[in-house]
């Protein structure tokens, strides 16, 4: 009986390993949106407009909520916990803790956000005032699938593409969730705030102790969860916070960081059920056969700004940091090199679906525009970025990734 168990248990960390990989993980959630929109414009697509719309949970919690809402609210939190415990560990012990490596990326997530942010001001400014407030929707960079793309296409590039990418795309989802809290929570509960920042505090302090135990931790962090979603500030939030609290140091004498610990139990959910479920409930457009106008200038807007403002924004501040500042890349990367990872970050899917449902209700008639230019926008910016990728693979030699006429050594790449 041992044996079988020990085979059981053995099957089920090699799912969880594997499942939390680049590639796999984005594989997932890509076949999960690719279902979606096949079932929403097919012959039965009023049977997956019921599933997403169907209504469950306890209203005097303010928890009746659709099944679409759910997993916007509820396991959209899972993956930004999983963000959180990443943003802690990098700002303690990885590439943003030291500033001379982490201040190109940063500059270039910035950027990366504010010139799509312009792009769509403008056009839709000018063509329809009335959607203004869709502006921070093609400011948002998917992490997972980004890194898929590179994980698949970028094999033998270096290493430090890879490092540069995760590090703009971390500030990026940090960026994007103080977006969330800042401009997108229109009335808030401010009893119900206190006691949900007062639960992850106690949160912070279980996870602190010698022994953690998973029924300690869960329920205080589902009630600081529900406080948050009841206080009007987008659950998500509750998520990030949730993971930042956690200790990135090593404490009581373990041999492996807390952060790590938590991000190898929880990701594997994360990729496996939290962001499949939401990118099926979310992606799910009817085109075909629909009444809607899905040319107008949200959806200009928003394709424009993840396909050409996000690689403006994110390669051009890279250049000027690099140029007029003291700040440098990796030895064995350039600029020229970073073009394929401007279009990754051109990928929003994830937090541009959410932002996007904050932003217009399925009734508004900007809702099919907007998600459609969302699933476009960001399968194109991953079409160029795999085609440059490749490109790049087959022409670089190992001696000079770069191509600066400085010999490389010892230089980690992808996949290698």
């Amino acid at each position: 009986m041992s044996t079988v168990g020990d085979q059981h248990s053995s099957a089920a960390d090699r799912f969880r390993r594997w499942i939390s990989l680049d590639t796999p993980s984005g594989a997932l959630l890509l076949i999960a949106a690719v279902v979606a929109v096949i079932w929403a414009n097919s012959p039965w697509e009023a049977a997956y407009h019921s599933l997403a719309e169907f209504e469950f949970g306890p209203e005097s919690l303010h928890l009746h909520l659709s099944l679409e809402e759910w997993a916007a609210d509820g396991l959209l939190a899972i993956f930004f916990f999983v963000v959180g415990v990443e943003l802690k560990q990098e700002f303690v012990m990885g590439s943003l803790r030291q500033p001379k490596q982490a201040g190109v990326p940063i500059a270039a997530a910035l950027g990366g956000m504010v010139v799509p942010a312009l792009f769509y001001v403008v056009i839709v400014g000018v063509g329809d005032p009335d959607a203004l407030n869709g502006w921070a929707i093609p400011t948002a960079t998917d992490i997972a699938f980004a890194l898929a793309v590179l994980a698949i296409f970028g094999r033998g590039l270096p290493l430090a593409l890879r490092t540069f990418l995760l590090t703009l795309a971390v500030v990026d989802d940090l960026l994007g969730i103080t977006i969330i809290a800042t401009f997108y929570t229109e009335t808030i509960d401010f009893l119900m705030l206190v006691i949900a920042l007062a639960l992850i505090v106690v949160f912070a302090f279980l996870v602190r102790m010698r022994k953690t135990h998973w029924w300690m931790l869960i329920p205080v962090a589902v009630a600081a969860w529900g406080f948050m979603h009841a206080s009007g500030v987008h659950s998500t939030v509750a998520g990030v916070l949730l993971g930042f609290v956690v200790p990135a140091k090593y404490v009581h004498g373990e041999k492996e960081s807390r952060t790590h610990r938590f991000d190898d139990a929880v990701r594997p959910v994360s990729s496996a059920v939290a962001l499949p479920i939401f990118a099926f409930l979310a992606a799910g457009v009817t085109v075909v056969g629909t009444d809607a106008e899905l040319i107008q200038p949200v959806s200009i807007g928003i394709f424009l700004g993840l396909v050409v403002g996000k690689l403006i924004g994110a390669m051009g501040v890279t250049a000027l940091m690099t140029r007029f500042t003291p700040l440098r890349l990796p030895d064995s990367i350039g600029v020229r090199d970073l073009l394929p990872v401007g279009f990754l970050t051109g990928i929003g899917f994830t937090v541009a679906l959410l932002i996007d449902e904050l932003s217009f209700v399925d009734t508004d008639p900007h809702a099919e525009a907007s998600k459609t230019a969302i699933l476009v926008g960001s399968l194109v910016a991953a079409t160029l970025a795999a085609l440059w990728l490749r490109w790049d693979a087959r022409q670089t030699r190992a001696a000079d990734m770069n191509r600066d006429n400085v010999p490389d050594r010892n230089i980690d790449v992808i996949g290698g």
